[in-house]
């Protein structure tokens, strides 16, 4: 609805008139109510008529992995679809792929709608997807004494490129650096530095610089929200956005089923623990054949750590490493070396489990400690009982089998000189006598099988007799 306001006040001042030369003062005056009464009405109309515009965003806590990255896609293009006045992304990376924040960056700096990046909580280390995401965001905040960058050049190498394209690459990433910074006039001084050899910036540093480096420091959502109320946001076509959040519910994006499965096999640690399961089942396997049950069972898990391994930058010797490990302490059971295997084995683990994933590529991206210790004490601990049943079963008495046989008593069926036959467990053997001839009827004490032939000794009477008895 428009008002013609012009229109308006000329209506206005001919009943105005009117009513001076016609009216008593009561009547001039419920006049005045009743024009003032309609403008208001008109006002509330057209701010009724103009509603605020819906506010997205997108929680992730975690590896900042491919995965991680299709799914903040996702909650961008259905802001985009939705024509929402902007989208929070609330972060705590733990770690990032390096070349996914640098394509999940561009893809927010083109955004149809502002894009807010908020690193929370208080204290938390964004490391190298707070470099590229905060330098992307139309909006960059961050929580009170929470850091950004790393310590390491943030610019990694590509393989096989001589060293002048290298230069080229290195120049290209700092021009995008610079021409984000221009467009939000942010502070772009420590570009070169981060790219070259490492930068770190905690919030209060950020925000302090001139122009700073970050656009906000809040303690929580709520305070974000109204600090972003009336701020002008400039996409990268020109429009321009005014935000108003204040009072507004953001409209939280979640997680498909599928993505929260992918999300969590992409976590560093538990594709570790998931790559370890696999090597015990099928050592378990190997131990007590279960008709495939255990077997079945690890090549399940293995396919999860599998699916982990693709998102993330694994050093693929490293997990030759762990493979050699299980194997190391497997042989330990069929060699006498007393536990050195498995000690050697489980070191060897160790190592390829802090070194699993190449932290050039993926900077803070590693299995967790308490994962490596707990792992390590239960292969020891699963070693040492395979061990133990190895060595129990080996000084088991035989049950079956031919040579359940030996040091039984046999009855001779067929004079023993030295050749002949024998009863024994139900079934009649050739037998040859060690020491003499035995007669029909006399017992034997077999003490060996070879080809099908029992070889016995005699015995005394008496003995015979206590054992018949």
């Amino acid at each position: 609805m428009e008002i013609d306001f012009v229109h308006f006040m000329m209506e206005y001042y001919y009943w105005r008139n009117v009513t001076y030369r016609s009216c008593p003062g009561f009547i001039t005056s419920s006049v005045r109510l009743l024009v003032i009464s309609l403008i208001w009405l008109i006002i509330a109309s057209e701010v009724v008529a103009q509603p605020v515009r819906s506010l997205y965003m997108v929680e992730y806590d975690g590896v900042l992995s491919s995965y991680a990255a299709g799914y903040i896609r996702r909650a961008l293009r259905e802001a985009e679809a939705a024509n929402a006045q902007a989208l929070v992304v609330q972060l705590t990376p733990q770690g990032a792929v390096v070349a996914e924040a640098r394509a999940l960056a561009r893809e927010i700096a083109e955004a149809r709608v502002p894009v807010i990046i908020y690193i929370s909580p208080t204290g938390h280390d964004a490391g190298a997807a707070g470099v590229w995401l905060l330098a992307a965001a139309h909006i960059a905040a961050m929580a009170p004494d929470s850091r950004f960058g790393i310590a390491t050049p943030l610019f990694v190498p590509a393989t096989g490129v001589s060293d002048p394209t290298q230069d080229l690459l290195l120049e290209e990433q700092l021009r995008q650096f610079e021409a984000w910074g221009t467009a939000r006039q942010r502070n772009v001084s420590w570009v070169e530095q981060a790219l070259r050899s490492g930068f770190i910036a905690t919030a209060g540093q950020a925000i302090a610089t001139n122009p700073p480096i970050i656009d906000i420091v809040a303690r929580d959502l709520t305070e974000l929200l109204q600090r972003l109320e009336g701020r002008v946001v400039t996409l990268s076509d020109g429009t321009q956005v005014t935000l108003s959040t204040l009072g507004v519910r953001p409209r939280v994006i979640e997680v498909y089923l599928v993505e929260a499965v992918l999300l969590i096999l992409s976590n560093p640690t538990v594709v570790f623990l998931l790559l370890i399961m696999a090597g015990l089942a099928f050592y378990a396997e190997f131990l007590s054949p279960t008709v495939g049950i255990l077997a079945g069972l690890g090549v399940l898990l293995l396919g999860g750590a599998i699916i982990g391994m693709i998102a993330l930058p694994v050093q693929w010797l490293s997990v030759l490493g762990i493979l050699i490990a299980f194997g190391l302490v497997a042989a330990d059971l069929f060699v006498p070396s007393h536990g050195t295997l498995t000690v050697i084995g489980v070191g060897v683990m160790i190592a390829s489990s802090l070194t699993l994933f190449d932290s050039t590529q993926a900077p803070g991206v590693a299995v967790a400690l308490w994962a490596i210790i707990l792992v390590a004490l239960l292969i020891a601990l699963f070693a040492i009982g395979g061990i133990w049943l190895a060595l129990r079963s080996r000084n088991r008495p035989v049950v079956t089998g031919q040579e359940v046989l030996i040091g039984r008593l046999a009855e001779v069926r067929k004079r023993l000189d030295p050749e002949g036959m024998v009863f024994v467990e139900g079934a009649l053997w050739r037998a040859v006598c060690e020491n003499g001839v035995a007669e029909e009827g006399e017992y034997v004490r077999v003490t060996g099988i070879y080809a099908l032939r029992l070889t016995v000794r005699r015995i005394d009477p008496q003995e015979s007799s206590v054992q018949t008895s």
